[in-house]
This record gives C-alpha cells, sequence and structure tokens, in this order.
C-alpha cells in the first residue's frame, strides 16, 4: 500500500520542510518528488503537507505519517538485508557534532548497531570544523556536522536558523561590548558570531570559551554571557536575545569518506538511518 521510494521521499519533504531541497537531497526533480508525496497522499486518503507559495508544514496527518513511515522502512530493510543474505561487517569510524548530544541520536545509533551486530560503530563527538578536518585525513569515514556557509557539499538532513541565546532576564547594555561564550576554532557558530558582530561594527568580548556544550550552557544559564545556537536545539533554561544582529540559517549534513568496500556498505546504511530519523535530531532526547 504505500511504496518504501514514496515514504523516503515523505521523509526527506518532512525534515527539510522544502521540496526543493529534498528533491537536491536525494537527487530527483522536484516534480518527481511532488509525484511521490501526491501518490502517498492519495494512497493515505488524507493531506500530509499544507503548503502554500511560501512555506510547507505538516499537517496532523502527516505528524502521525513520521512514525509509521519510518517503522515501515526500517521493516523493509531488515527483510532487504535478512533475504538477501548480507550482513554488515567491519569498523565503522562515525562522527557527529557536539550539537547532537543532547537529542534523540542515541536512539537511532542503538538501533543501527541491534540491526547491525557485526558492525564495531566508533564514535566521536566533536565539533563540525574538527570533524570536517578529520574526514577529509581519513580518519573518519562519515560525519554528521554542520556546512560551512556557502557549501554545497554533503547530503542535507536538517536545516535551521541560527539565534542568539542568553539565560532569562539578560541584559545587554549597548555601549558595552558583548559578551561572548564560544567554541574554540575552528568552530563555525563561533566564526558566524563574530563575522555578524563586526560587519554590525559591534564591540565584543569573550566571556568563556570551551569545546563542551555543556561548560558553554552552563556559563549561558549563569547569566556570562550569550551564544550562536540552532533555533531547533535550544537548551532547557536558554531563551533567545533579541537586539544582536541576524546570524542566517544553518545546514546539517551527511558526509561520507571515501573508503570502499564492506566500511562504505556500513557507512551508507548508517546515513540511511540517520535520514530516516532526520525529524528526531531537533528534539529533545
Amino acid at each position: 500500500m504505500y511504496e518504501p521510494t514514496h515514504l523516503r521521499t515523505f521523509l526527506a519533504v518532512a525534515q527539510t520542510l522544502s521540496f526543493t531541497r529534498a528533491a537536491d537531497r536525494l537527487g530527483l526533480r522536484q516534480s518527481t518528488v511532488s509525484q511521490h508525496v501526491r501518490r502517498l497522499e492519495e494512497a493515505t486518503g488524507r493531506p500530509l503537507f499544507a503548503r502554500d507559495t511560501h512555506r510547507v508544514a505538516l499537517t496532523e496527518d502527516g505528524e502521525a505519517m513520521l512514525g509509521f513511515a519510518r517503522t515501515i522502512l526500517q521493516a523493509h530493510e531488515r527483510a532487504a538485508a535478512y533475504f538477501g543474505g548480507t550482513r554488515l561487517r567491519g569498523r565503522l569510524r562515525f562522527g557527529a557534532s557536539e550539537d547532537f548530544v543532547t537529542t534523540r541520536l542515541p536512539e537511532i545509533l542503538e538501533s543501527f548497531r541491534r540491526e547491525h551486530p557485526e558492525v564495531d560503530l566508533e564514535l566521536t563527538v566533536e565539533l563540525s570544523g574538527t570533524l570536517q578536518a578529520r574526514l577529509a585525513a581519513g580518519r573518519l569515514d562519515l560525519i554528521l556536522a554542520k556546512r560551512r556557509g556557502g557549501e554545497s557539499e554533503g547530503r542535507l538532513v536538517w536545516e535551521d536558523s541560527l539565534i542568539w541565546i542568553g539565560a532569562p532576564g539578560l541584559r545587554l547594555d549597548p555601549d558595552r561590548p558583548v559578551p561572548l561564550i564560544l567554541y574554540p576554532p575552528p568552530g563555525i557558530t563561533r566564526a558566524r558570531a563574530l563575522e555578524a558582530l563586526e560587519a554590525q561594527g559591534r564591540a565584543w568580548r569573550i566571556a568563556c570559551t570551551s569545546s563542551s556544550l555543556s561548560a558553554n550552557v552552563a556559563a549561558a544559564r549563569a547569566g556570562l554571557g550569550v551564544m550562536a545556537h540552532t533555533r531547533g536545539l535550544v537548551p532547557p533554561g536558554l531563551v533567545p536575545v533579541a537586539g544582536l544582529p541576524e546570524l542566517g540559517d544553518v545546514g546539517f549534513v551527511l558526509r561520507a569518506g571515501r573508503r570502499g568496500g564492506a566500511v562504505q556498505e556500513a557507512a551508507d546504511a548508517l546515513a540511511e538511518a540517520i535520514l530516516a530519523g532526520g525529524d528526531r535530531l531537533h528534539r529533545p532526547g
């Protein structure tokens, strides 16, 4: 009743909230994406998206379909692996951005390990810039990380805006330098924050620097300053801060190395699992 190809397309649109970005991710024409969604809606007899010329949003039935689509695709992939007689194996070095520490990424990884017990999954959590450097050096096989502005490489999992956040009640004196809580170089949000402030001619000072998300969040909760963060991943106890320059959007992408063989098969399988569960990556764990 529900074609796996149509379900994968539905998930891509649901996660990017864009038919254009979904088409880019899947390597399809936008008309094909629209056709897949229309056929799925015909199969369900319900509209799954509310859309106009400016925005795409899931309907209530579309939200319900998210869980069903993941379950159906997981069952389909398990059956294909079982009857195909192929078992993934080998050591897979996966790197994830610090941003995903508090999301439901661990659930996706746990499910992957359960379905592919002969894959030795090695996880590295680091800054996006560091992960990209390690991938380029051949020290990682697959990464889930932010994409720098102007880059087009990688399979888009999710896109969101960057905002300034801080403790509730924090007040910034417009006549004094902005106190910043930053990741160290080569942090992508660090670079974006400094570029935005300097473009506006706004003075700033560093109040805290740490490569640990929990340390930076603790500093922000203590009222030491503001930090640039993804809107969909704002930690509890912190709120948006107004009066500072816009930071633009950021994309989270999957990028794979070029090892080939069993490792490449395992990386491809994990990438598909993350793409299928991409909507859970901007929800609390």
